[in-house]
């Protein structure tokens, strides 16, 4: 490991825990830093943990707020998973604005999907109106998911990238002057 990713690494590392600890300030439905965090964590962290990382944020705030319905708790993990996926398939290695913005629809539309498949199981009725019912009632929280992942995702992601970019010119300047 080099010292330019070890130093990388503490950036995401720091950034992941100042965007879990977000999730603890009162907040509307459905609008938390999580879904960005998947995001993120799929875009620079390893393959064998990338999706670790949110769900313990998610996991934390869980305890903190308190539990739910079984089957809803499961499917906003697995929404969150998704959400994860998206990030990593998407940014990881290949970040791009276009690629962020795409991630950041893609992601809050999967965890929606997912996440309201647990609630139609939980609370309607298991037939297909009961289904779309659900999709209906849940769309003002898809708006909130999209607002809220887009606005983090974009402070979060420009943040680092301003950092990290920051960080490094000034390294190389510093051993550009002491070579010349």
């Amino acid at each position: 490991m080099t010292l330019k990713n070890l130093r990388e690494e503490h950036l995401i590392f720091a950034f992941i825990i100042v965007i879990a600890c977000l999730r603890m300030i009162p907040h509307p439905w459905n609008f938390t830093p999580i879904g960005a965090l998947a995001l993120f964590s799929g875009a620079y962290l390893s393959k064998k943990g990338y999706f670790i990382i949110p769900l313990a944020a998610l996991l934390i705030g869980d305890a903190w707020y308190g539990f739910y319905n079984g089957i809803v708790f499961t499917a906003v993990y697995l929404g969150f998973i998704a959400s994860t996926l998206v990030g990593h398939k998407l940014l990881a290695d290949k970040y791009s604005h276009t690629r962020l913005g795409s991630s950041i629809g893609l992601g809050a539309l999967s965890f929606w999907l997912i996440s309201n498949a647990g609630s139609w199981l939980a609370f309607y009725p298991l037939t297909f109106n009961g289904l779309i019912q659900c999709y209906v009632n849940g769309i003002p929280y898809l708006g909130r998911s999209l607002i809220a992942d887009g606005l983090y995702a974009i402070l979060i992601f420009s943040v680092f990238h301003a950092i990290k970019n920051k960080i490094f010119n000034i390294k190389l300047n510093n051993l550009n002057s002491n070579i010349a």
